[in-house]
């Protein structure tokens, strides 16, 4: 099992590569103290499950894995659902022990975890709602 960690260069990084057509500048570019010129950041910290093999990226970051798993990365397009789908991983956590329990995730709302709502009991299931000022249906229509 793999514990992985989505890496992106530093927007300013970005923009300096996308000015620069030969690469020169970059190849040639000293860093702080001997330090690497170009840095990246890490952005997203969750548990696939398996090794990545192939990746792609876009709008959405698609990946695959050795075991033959299949997953994608996706933003949020907006603030409310990205409160919702956070404060319904916060309740199930409770409910479902996740790998995060032993790594914390950063960035991330685990898809797979909030998708088990549906399995808890019909009390579970109405008392997470609650919490959530919702009724378990418009959950069940969310996920």
């Amino acid at each position: 099992m793999a514990y992985r960690s989505a890496y992106f260069p530093v927007k300013d990084v970005c923009d300096e590569i996308e000015g620069d057509l030969t690469g020169g500048k970059i190849q040639w570019e000293q860093g702080k103290l001997n330090g690497c010129p170009n840095k990246v950041e890490e952005i997203v910290q969750f548990h696939i499950e398996g090794i990545s093999n192939s990746r792609q990226g876009g709008e959405c970051i698609m990946y695959g894995t050795v075991m033959g798993s299949v997953g994608a990365l996706l933003p949020f397009t907006s603030r409310d659902d990205d409160d919702f789908f956070s404060h319904l991983e916060m309740h199930l956590r409770h409910d479902h022990q996740p790998l995060s329990a032993y790594f914390p995730v950063k960035d991330v709302i685990g898809g797979d975890l909030c998708e088990q709502f549906p399995t808890l009991p019909l009390d579970a299931q109405r008392k997470n709602a609650d919490e959530l000022d919702r009724t378990p249906g418009k959950i069940l229509k969310k996920t």
